[in-house]
């Protein structure tokens, strides 16, 4: 067995993804990364999709957004932690940072009160961003709350149809059309920081929400006036009119014909780079394109990028459930009851202690290893040794344990103590509700 501090959640078990719906392996963008967050250099952040348009916009000071939204209809844990804090980091690497409270998908869709929504929304989420960094310059919205959302889901509603939203989500005769509805607010969540201007946008998910990620880019290219691609047949790039006037093409033409070749044609036009590579052409005139279209009213979306990340199994075993409050640990559940979690969660220690003396312990099957490599320890050479000591023989179960439920509760208490300083601190963040 290969020896690898990051392997809790094996990388195998998300490499299908890789090959058969063309998510992206992360590790290779990692050496372009300036100060990587530690869910990116332990390998939790495994796969992306077209991230390298947005590393792009941050290396060269461009403007790129990220955006996650979080339902409030239960206590937020440490797995929506992870989340906040890819939306937080980056942030502080200068991104416009959105963040939805999805209020209207917790109504429709589980049935919680709007008031418990909101007490939800602010108290479990807004104060525990605020308390992990979370910057005032973010945008932060409840669905309900906003008119641009609601409107922009319409139109996107406008562009899909029945049979793929119930091949994506199972819905069926019995589903409800406001429950059908919800997953059209949040592409047009994912899509809203572009209603001001066109720019690169990485949302933050685990890959079971790689489906809503592909109806959300198929989407954003349905809205677009003008369909650009490279022409698989080697043709170079090709712009067509979708229902948009004619001057369009028009003016695209006037915008590149001093900077490339262009072959006009009924509907649309034929772009060739002579000297210059593929890859900027496709770039230039999709940046030329946007630019028309916002001219005529139209939104000129990018396709949203997206990072995935590895989940983190429950205290217990299996997947942490709202429902099971013994399986996760809450950021708001007193740190004396959570420590005492934590000397309760699974192992992947041996039956004995003579055995794993003997064999070493197996910290890849082990949770208690694992909320130490995804949010207790900052220190990667501290991680590696216990990894190396574990796998020995040479460190017992019950040390690691009463590490981490320290750690636990150093974390809660401090970090409860940060959500009390910004409930003091919410008057300077843009909150619409």
């Amino acid at each position: 067995m290969k020896l690898d501090p990051w392997g809790s959640g094996a990388l195998e078990d998300y490499e299908r993804l890789f090959g058969e719906f063309g998510i992206q392996p992360f590790e290779p963008l990692l050496s372009r990364m300036p100060n990587p967050h530690r869910l990116m250099r332990r390998r939790i952040i495994f796969g992306h999709r077209e991230y390298d348009v947005v590393l792009d916009a941050m290396k060269a000071g461009e403007p790129f957004g990220v955006m996650s939204g979080f339902m409030p209809s239960g206590r937020a844990h440490l797995g929506g932690k992870m989340v906040m804090e890819e939306v937080i980091w980056h942030q502080h690497m200068g991104a416009h940072a959105h963040v939805a409270i999805a209020d209207i998908e917790a109504h429709v869709v589980r049935g919680i009160p709007w008031e418990r929504c909101r007490q939800l929304g602010m108290e479990e989420y807004v104060l525990s961003m605020i308390a992990l960094g979370l910057k005032p310059d973010a945008h932060i919205y409840f669905q309900s709350a906003s008119e641009s959302i609601k409107s922009l889901a319409l139109e996107l509603a406008s562009k899909a149809n029945l049979s793929e939203l119930m091949a994506i989500y199972g819905f069926s005769g019995e589903t409800s059309i406001a429950h059908m509805h919800a997953p059209l607010i949040q592409s047009a969540d994912i899509l809203s920081p572009q209603l001001t201007q066109p720019m690169p946008v990485v949302v933050p998910v685990g890959s079971d929400q790689d489906p809503h990620i592909r109806l959300t880019r198929d989407l954003a290219d349905r809205m677009n006036m003008l369909s650009v691609f490279q022409d698989p047949n080697g043709g170079g790039v090709k712009v067509y009119l979708r229902d948009a006037p004619r001057e369009m093409l028009e003016e695209l033409t006037d915008e590149l014909i001093n900077r490339f070749g262009i072959t006009s044609h009924e509907g649309h036009i034929d772009v060739q780079g002579d000297g210059v590579s593929a890859e900027q052409v496709l770039q230039e005139v999709q940046r030329a394109a946007r630019t028309v279209e916002r001219r005529h009213g139209g939104f000129g979306f990018i396709p949203p990028s997206s990072i995935y990340h590895k989940f983190m199994e429950g205290l217990t075993g299996g997947k942490m459930s709202s429902s099971k409050p013994e399986s996760y640990i809450a950021l708001t559940e007193p740190p004396e009851q959570a420590a005492k979690k934590v000397m309760r969660a699974k192992t992947g220690g041996r039956t004995s202690l003579k055995e794993q003396r003997e064999m070493g312990g197996v910290p890849e099957q082990c949770v208690v290893y694992a909320m130490l490599l995804f949010h207790l320890i900052e220190d990667d050479e501290q991680l590696t040794e216990i990894y190396t000591q574990c796998r020995a023989g040479e460190r017992m179960c019950g040390q690691c344990k009463q590490e981490a439920a320290d750690a636990v509760y150093r974390f809660l208490k401090e970090h409860q103590e940060k959500r009390e300083q910004a409930r003091d601190m919410l008057d300077e963040y843009h909150i619409l509700m």
